[in-house]
């Protein structure tokens, strides 16, 4: 039995899709039940017999954060070690999500999943607590650490970019942050291959799409696309800014570009480029429209 914790969330919606394809048994919770309250999650898993927990749920507000570091540090920390601990009692192996807030962006080549952490904001460092509480709680983990997760289920900056097109003549993009988009699907894929397959080659990864770029050359895609799928019949320019000219209460990484080598050896998996990935978005949400 699969336990799926967020599954109304982004990523979690397409996990819990990809377990009723696959005709997997689960059982599904989200807000209904706080991570944060063990008593609550004790009550409800009690009673069954649990292989795998798969946990989508998050803090994600990473402006916010800054202001609420005590939610942040509950959810993303305490409520994380709260189901590592349940995995451990229950003898279940977990699979975990985690983000390139860890890193500080500082340094010039991909990160590699050995590189030391240094998270610049109150969010990036919630989510390296609830790393470290998994691997001191567990052996048998999956942390798959992601970024720029965009998908067809919930917000993210893709659909930010659809809505702003019909309502500006001219968007500024930030030009100057180095990433990968993470399409939630193939992420969902890959998960839902680890528990069909009950592969164990346990361990902290990191997954995005292939493929390097920046928010604004991932606007200017999104925005192609969006032409030609006829979601927008505006003329919009798309301007290049820097960091400095966009302030955000929360410091992001200048660089979180996640080397992938680790995941494609030891998962023996490959991985399609975020253009690839993105076509594949606007092809979902066209059939889904």
């Amino acid at each position: 039995m699969i336990w799926l914790i967020g599954n109304r969330g982004m990523l979690g919606t397409d996990i819990e899709n990809g377990l009723i394809d696959n005709y997997i048994d689960f059982i599904a919770t989200d807000k209904e039940i706080d991570i944060a309250d063990d008593d609550a999650l004790r009550k409800y898993i009690k009673d069954y017999y649990i292989d795998w927990i798969i946990n989508c749920s998050a803090y994600t507000a990473v402006d916010k954060a800054e202001d609420e570091r005590d939610l942040a540090f509950k959810v993303n920390a305490e409520g994380v070690l709260n189901i590592a601990r349940i995995a451990k009692e229950k003898n279940a192996s977990l699979i975990h999500i985690s983000t390139d807030y860890v890193f500080s962006g500082e340094k010039d080549g991909e990160y590699k999943e050995k590189d030391a952490a240094g998270p610049k904001s109150v969010y990036g460092l919630s989510k390296l607590q609830g790393e470290k509480n998994v691997m001191d709680m567990l052996d048998r983990y999956y942390i798959f650490r992601v970024s720029w997760l965009f998908g067809v289920h919930g917000n993210n900056f893709v659909y930010t970019m659809l809505r702003l097109f019909k309502e500006r003549d001219e968007l500024k993009v930030v030009s100057d942050q180095y990433g990968s988009p993470t399409y939630s699907r193939d992420l969902a894929d890959l998960i839902i291959s680890i528990v069909k397959n009950n592969v164990k080659n346990f361990g902290l990864y990191h997954f995005t799409n292939e493929g390097r770029t920046n928010w604004h050359e991932f606007a200017a895609a999104i925005y192609s696309r969006a032409k030609k799928n006829r979601l927008t019949e505006r003329e919009v320019a798309i301007l290049p800014i820097t960091t400095a000219e966009y302030p955000t209460r929360a410091e992001r990484p200048k660089n979180s570009y996640l080397s992938k080598d680790k995941v494609k050896k030891k998962l023996g998996i490959k991985i399609r480029s975020w253009q690839d990935a993105l076509d594949d978005f606007f092809k979902k949400m066209r059939n889904n429209r």
